[in-house]
């Protein structure tokens, strides 16, 4: 993840740790042995032979990046070019899920009650992994969770096909190619072999789906073999390296990602977001109560989050969750991992009700949204069908000037509204 950079993750990612989407078979026949006549085939032919030339030119940057030619060839024997992968690229801006549709998924009673027996099950050697990196073992099995289904399903895709394909192909292809000369590098390192290297169709690897430059980066020998294999049925070196990247980006043990809130009635929702940050003894001097109402413990300088407007629940987060976001930036991705570690431990499930009567965006809707608020006056600073800061801000100074709450929640009646 990010470990993904890609924001198709968020989404992706629940449904990967619940069925087995990956292991395409690839779309074309033996070499020099003629398809059936017909259009489809036709592009088949035509898309190998493009691919073809690819990995020639590829073969000589990836040599003049330090690849030897005996990895090379042998990483690429038999690698052939997979629309299938394509198709599902092209899918992922359609895809969308409303957060409490993909939380439902995230943090269901199998998936808390999975976590748990996880954590139980393998208690020694995250207490070590834990005690080593300082991340609390809950978060890491969480991330385990939601990536894998707890190393179920960790994807059997073909790595260095899947990723040739979408830096040949695909709507990334300079990210792809940084990816796939790290596999490359990984392979010639050799912590992994060409067949055992498998993952998700867009480039993820192993039990908590590291992608092949975070894993050169982060990536730990645990168990002492000599091997960073995340591969393994063994999850000791991928649950690890897990721990160290978050270690890295500034894990603080024992602190929470964040804590569900009561806001008062009179809440001035113009400081909600994460560019407003105060201490937790600020937000209770404003009426900011846990749900037991009691002031919320200083652990740090905090925001207010609000992932569904002000119908929804509200969050106050600290670091932590600002960790989780370097690992999958989709606030989404970050609550279902905060929330189910927190479940993990034995917290209650999140209380305030969601408003299941809306839904989300579609990519197209979301892409309209900032048009029209443009139009309107109020620029998000690009249309590119992502709901960022700019984008809120613009949605919140819309409600405003309309009488409206100013949650800046990038809803469809909000669209409706401006249309």
């Amino acid at each position: 993840m990010l470990v993904w950079t890609m924001a198709l993750a968020a989404a992706a990612m629940i449904g990967s740790a619940t069925t087995n989407i990956a292991g395409p078979t690839g779309v074309n026949g033996v070499l020099g042995q003629p398809f059936a006549e017909g259009p489809e085939q036709v592009t088949k032919i035509s898309a190998n032979r493009g691919f073809d030339r690819w990995i020639t030119g590829f073969k000589a940057r990836a040599l003049a990046k330090g690849i030897s030619a005996t990895t090379f060839d042998r990483a690429f024997d038999g690698v052939d070019y997979d629309a299938q992968v394509i198709e599902r690229d092209r899918n992922q801006s359609e895809f969308t899920k409303a957060l409490w549709d993909y939380l439902d998924s995230a943090v269901s009673a199998d998936r808390v009650a999975n976590g748990k027996a996880a954590l139980k099950n393998h208690r020694r050697l995250l207490d070590r992994i834990e005690a080593k990196f300082g991340v609390d073992k809950e978060i890491v099995v969480a991330i385990w969770g939601l990536e894998s289904a707890y190393g179920q399903v960790r994807g059997d895709s073909p790595l260095i096909a899947s990723l040739a394909t979408l830096a040949y192909d695909g709507r990334r292809g300079a990210f792809f190619e940084s990816q796939l000369v790290a596999a490359l590098e990984i392979i010639q390192s050799g912590d992994v072999t060409p067949e055992r290297m498998t993952g998700s169709w867009a480039g993820a690897m192993g039990h908590t789906q590291f992608i092949p430059t975070s894993y050169l980066a982060y990536a730990v020998d645990f168990d002492g073999d000599g091997k960073r294999d995340i591969w393994s049925d063994d999850p000791a070196d991928a649950l690890a390296s897990t721990a160290a990247y978050l270690a890295h980006f500034g894990w603080k043990k024992g602190q929470p990602w964040g804590v569900e809130v009561s806001l008062p009635a009179d809440f001035d929702f113009a400081l909600s977001g994460e560019r407003v940050r105060k201490s937790p003894a600020e937000w209770a001097a404003m009426g900011v109560r846990d749900m037991r109402g009691r002031k919320v413990p200083d652990n740090g300088s905090a925001s207010i989050l609000l992932p569904a407007g002000a119908h929804g629940a509200a969050f106050m987060i600290f670091q932590n969750f600002h960790v989780i976001e370097r690992y999958n930036t989709a606030d989404a991705y970050v609550i279902g991992v905060g929330h189910l570690a927190d479940r993990i431990k034995g917290g209650p499930a999140i209380q305030a009700a969601w408003p299941r009567d809306d839904r989300a965006l579609i990519f197209a809707e979301r892409q309209e949204l900032q048009e029209r608020l443009t139009r309107a006056g109020f620029d998000t600073q690009g249309v590119d069908g992502r709901i960022g800061p700019n984008t809120i801000a613009a949605v919140r100074a819309y409600q405003r000037s309309m009488g409206m709450i100013p949650d800046g929640y990038a809803s469809l009646e909000i669209l409706k509204h401006l249309r």
